[in-house]
């Protein structure tokens, strides 16, 4: 499935998503199912139905056939080139349908579970919790057109080799002309006026989208030789692009009236994190969480620098290792990365490695561009299908000195493929994709999936990446500088008027990002308040394994030597809330950082 989770460096899922990677969109996984559940006595409709195993049987089949598209990329492909409803009626149906299903898991008590079903219980709560907040409490469909970017990515069909062509283009075909409907039913739900940035990442993606069909899928599927069906594609494809070339017409029409309001409020995003990551801490104490991993990242960004350029300013360090470029541009560099991280990972037996799949290396689709980096990984019934670690170009608008700087250095693009592929979101994938809880394995979190991927930035570091070479350790707190700035800037955004003026002075003063990048991230935080959980969540991780370890450490041992067994116990969760994860592996969600 596609994984909309990470954007890596400048990021999609992420994400987000170029992206608002939402729940809908993404895996999640959860501990052990155990046997068929026989519910106590709460239970009231819900046991007539058969018991847990059978309740979560039928929910996944019913919300297939709500989200065909989501099936397909799950690897259900008997769903293919079908499209869901995203009529005004038909999302009302579906918040409705999840309220129902919502309150038949809930009718299944604490008694009549094991342990593994109850955890599992409250992993599919918070996936429902999470899709009905961005529909129902942040209105998202019809005020955010990420929201619709995000969900209509055709890499299924034109790049994962999961059918021949001749198949996958039958599934196109299908895609393709479902578009014009969906295209007529997104003008008709977005409530204008729009705000401004949430109105530009429209634009960008749906120009974007009609770009790809006209100019890229032609040439994907130009070996079938088949007149008729040729015919066919070349027909549901200009009707495809036209209706995104309108839609992005109307769109451009309503810059005139946009506005600046895309705050969702300091209410609806705390309710943001307590529905999507089970994160119940007052504002002002996340906000001070953010301000000191800032700081500290400030502080061993000053401590490399002295290494890297003794008698230089922190910018200049940064500049220096900005401009360590590369060779052969970055899709070759990154390919070459990903077989030397992969080997340090098996060398110092970091975590499990659970299969033999690799992951490629591409240059994303045009109307995926809006941040650096991000990956697509197959869903847990597809076999042997590999993923894609795709990456942005510059926007062939900046400038030729933006563009250049845009272009990471070799050191933060390390960090990138560590985050995106090893031991990141496509290792951590690998364990989910195998989880027996098909729950666990089709909706993995953001919160979860991209702290994993943040945390193992830091963590290789650690283990001795790059070998103490300062410039690859500017490299690393580089990029978890911009994380912090994104946790700030999500607050700030949302909650206390922080402009994208001052959201970017943020990401080029304190994370030391480029011009583009800092752009893009600021524009980002708008249309993707979700965007603080890399830092969140890498450091709810940092202090879950601070404790676990504390509790299995035999007297006198190296902490580092309990990091493996750690990292494995903490994926076979798959997915859920890292709270939950918490709760399961050291007893208490009290702490969190």
């Amino acid at each position: 499935m596609t994984h909309c989770l990470s954007y890596g460096r400048a990021v999609v899922i992420s994400s987000m998503a170029a992206a608002l990677l939402s729940l809908a969109a993404c895996t999640h996984h959860a501990a052990g199912s155990g046997g068929a559940a026989t519910p106590g006595s709460g239970n009231s409709g819900a046991a007539a139905s058969g018991g847990w195993n059978s309740f979560t049987g039928r929910f996944i089949e019913d919300y297939f056939k709500a989200h065909p598209f989501f099936a397909a990329q799950s690897g259900r492909h008997e769903f293919d080139g079908q499209m869901g409803d995203w009529s005004a009626a038909g999302l009302q149906a579906e918040i409705a349908r999840l309220r129902v299903q919502r309150a038949a898991a809930a009718s299944f008590a604490d008694a009549g579970l094991t342990s593994g079903q109850r955890f599992e219980r409250d992993y599919l709560l918070s996936v429902i919790d999470g899709e009905l907040f961005w529909m129902e409490q942040a209105r998202f469909p019809f005020t955010n057109p990420a929201w619709y970017i995000d969900r209509m990515d055709p890499e299924l069909y034109v790049s994962r080799p999961y059918a021949p062509l001749a198949k996958r283009l039958a599934g196109y075909i299908g895609y393709a002309r479902a578009i014009p409907r969906i295209a007529a039913d997104i003008r008709a739900n977005l409530r204008t006026p729009l705000a401004k940035p949430l109105l530009e990442r429209g634009i960008d993606g749906f120009s974007g989208f009609a770009t790809f069909f006209r100019d890229d899928v032609p040439k994907v599927f130009a070996a079938v030789q088949d007149p008729a069906v040729q015919k066919e594609l070349a027909d549901v494809n200009a009707a495809a692009a036209r209706a995104m070339d309108e839609l992005t017409a109307w769109l451009v029409s309503q810059r005139a009236g946009a506005t600046d309001s895309f705050e969702l409020g300091a209410p609806r995003f705390s309710l943001m994190l307590q529905q999507t990551e089970a994160v119940n801490v007052s504002l002002a104490d996340l906000k001070a969480v953010g301000e000191a991993d800032m700081e500290r990242n400030e502080r061993a960004l000053a401590a490399a620098c002295a290494q890297l350029l003794p008698k230089g300013t922190i910018q200049a360090c940064a500049d220096k290792e900005n401009a360590d470029k590369p060779q052969g541009g970055v899709v070759d560099a990154a390919r070459a990365q990903l077989t030397q991280l992969k080997a340090f990972v098996t060398a110092k037996q970091v975590v499990t490695i659970p299969g033999s799949e690799e992951a490629l290396v591409a240059e994303a689709p045009p109307y995926m561009r809006g941040n650096f980096a991000y990956i697509n990984i197959p869903g847990p019934y597809d076999n042997a299908v590999p993923s894609t670690y795709n990456i942005s170009p510059p926007d062939p608008r900046w400038s030729p000195a933006e563009r250049a700087a845009y272009i990471p250095g070799k050191a933060s693009l390390l960090f990138t493929s560590v985050h995106e592929v090893w031991p990141g979101h496509f290792l951590q994938f690998l364990h989910a994709n195998r989880n027996p809880s098909k729950i666990a394995a089709l909706w993995v979190g953001n919160g979860y999936a991209e702290g994993w991927a943040h945390y193992c930035e830091e963590m290789m570091w650690e283990e001795g990446l790059g070998a103490g070479d300062p410039e690859v350790h500017v490299g690393q707190i580089l990029e978890a500088l911009l994380r912090d700035a994104r946790f700030l800037s999500a607050i700030g955004l949302h909650t206390e008027g922080m402009t994208l003026a001052q959201s970017e002075t943020m990401f080029r003063e304190r994370a030391h990002a480029d011009p583009g990048n800092a752009r893009q991230q600021a524009a980002r935080g708008t249309y993707d308040p979700s965007y603080l959980i890399y830092t969140m969540d890498k450091l709810m991780i940092r202090k879950l394994r601070s404790d676990w370890v504390a509790a299995h450490l035999a007297p006198g041992a190296d902490p580092k030597s309990e990091w493996p067994a750690f990292h494995d116990q903490f994926l076979s969760y798959g997915g859920p809330p890292v709270p939950l994860v918490r709760k399961a592996m050291v007893g208490d969600t009290g702490t969190l950082f």
